[in-house]
């Protein structure tokens, strides 16, 4: 067997729940809001997406180029792959046809992705843009992307909750760089939410929910340990394996986000360093866990201002911190305890953005 379908199996471990998707929490209740100040958003990326770096400075997607309203695959796909910059606003759902159908176990679909070109942005509509059945793929050397606003959902094959017979991703990131993901919702997806592969560097995920899902989001398979990311006030919610872990990961910045509900939280390996901080986990497997170092160089994984609530097994850390966020762009860290609300109220797409 190999050691991708490995993991894969391994990663099935809780599928029965996630197949039931958020119904099983169904009971729980929404915290306060109330007490929770306004926040301001920005059409400028931060984190890692606003590095001046690679000859791009900054991640400002379509600025500048035209703006267009789609509202069905075919015109996503012409202004998506298009040449010239373009802020591109996602007007109600759109439906990604053809949809890959079951086949032989491990042997897997070909899925229908939107291809993403440089320079472009793609935000919803306030609440109702969506992409259904389908996702979006950043290939080699593409650069300036904004992804935003957006729900993303449904890439699944009925009956493979653990993503064997098909690679369907809701994002898709091989060797790109500048790229920011914001205020969006992925869930129910056949193989990643968000899959960051191949030296994607200069990545920022803020303000998302990755959710009713099994591998999550995995960041890393670059065996030149070059990508440095961040990711932020996001919320990981029934979902589990691949919840924002990495390996061979240069630099990898984790801060408020919110572990609810979890198969398995942080992991780091492959000579990834990872800092995490005040990020709340509750109710998770192994809520920071170093996997093997392998040839890529010793891990480190250094965690502060976390709280834990009804974990189990790993709280793994090593090594003192590699790098320092704050010398490479500034940040604000919330308090833990205070991203159950904070969260709930702005977390995932926004009725004030793509307006």
């Amino acid at each position: 067997m190999s050691s991708v379908n490995r993991k894969n199996i391994i990663c099935v471990g809780i599928l029965a729940l996630l197949a039931a998707g958020s119904a099983a929490f169904a009971g729980e209740k929404t915290p306060a809001k109330e007490k929770i100040p306004p926040r301001k958003w920005s059409d400028v990326a931060d984190g890692f997406a606003s590095i001046n770096a690679m000859g791009q400075n900054g991640t400002t997607g379509g600025a500048g180029g035209k703006t267009v309203t789609v509202t069905n695959q075919a015109e996503l796909e012409r202004y998506a792959r298009a040449i010239e910059p373009y802020i591109i606003r996602v007007k109600g759902a759109i439906h990604i046809t053809p949809k890959p159908n079951p086949v032989t176990r491990y042997e897997k679909l070909t899925p229908k992705e939107v291809h993403v070109a440089s320079d472009k942005t793609i935000i919803g509509v306030g609440k109702t843009g969506e992409i259904v059945n389908g996702g979006f793929f950043i290939g080699p050397d593409v650069h300036n992307v904004i992804i935003r606003n957006l729900t993303i959902r449904d890439t699944f094959v009925k009956g493979d909750w653990g993503g064997l017979t098909q690679d369907d991703d809701g994002l898709q990131m091989d060797g790109a760089h500048h790229v920011w993901v914001d205020h969006c919702h992925f869930s129910r997806h056949g193989d990643g939410c968000i899959d960051s592969r191949l030296g994607t560097t200069y990545l920022t995920v803020s303000w998302c929910i990755l959710s009713d899902h099994n591998k999550t989001f995995g960041i890393g398979w670059d065996n030149k340990v070059t990508a440095q990311l961040t990711v932020h006030h996001t919320w990981f919610r029934n979902t589990n394996c691949r919840n924002g872990g990495g390996g061979g990961v240069l630099r990898s910045h984790h801060y408020n986000n919110y572990f609810q509900n979890l198969g398995e939280g942080l992991t780091a390996g492959g000579g990834t360093n990872l800092i995490t901080q005040n990020s709340l986990f509750e109710n998770v497997n192994n809520p920071q866990k170093l996997c093997a170092d392998g040839k890529w160089g010793r891990t480190t994984l250094v965690s502060t201002g976390s709280i834990f609530r009804n974990c189990r097994g790993s709280r793994d850390t090593r090594g003192t911190a590699f790098f320092d966020p704050a010398e490479f762009y500034e940040y604000t860290l919330d308090k833990a305890e205070d991203l159950p609300a904070i969260l709930a109220r702005y977390a995932g797409p926004q009725e004030s953005l793509g307006q």
